[in-house]
């Protein structure tokens, strides 16, 4: 697994990335970037950790509105990777001592 820096709201974070899924990765970080960003500059909430997961709520309900496509032989994400994920995006949070 390599490494991989990235930006998000103007910060840097090094993620790990399996090696051929270096371009899926930087999409996704755009996506997380967008949407933090947008919720930041609607100027209502400052709050990095609170900005966080509004993003991911409206990407995650974003996904939940799309029609699902049965055997698309696109990989889904198992319960388990699903909190394994989420536990990565608390411990970057948890680096960072100005959430708030």
């Amino acid at each position: 697994m390599k490494q991989v820096e990235v930006q998000i709201m103007g910060h840097g974070y090094v993620l790990g990335c399996p090696e051929d899924g270096e371009e899926r990765l930087n999409q996704a970080v755009a996506k997380v970037d967008e949407a933090m960003c947008k919720i930041r500059d609607a100027g209502k909430i400052k709050a990095r950790d609170r900005i966080a997961v509004l993003a991911a709520l409206n990407l995650a309900f974003d996904l939940t509105d799309r029609p699902v496509a049965l055997d698309t032989g696109a990989p889904s994400l198992s319960t388990s990777q699903l909190q394994s994920l989420l536990q990565r995006m608390d411990a970057v949070l948890g680096h960072d001592n100005q959430l708030l």
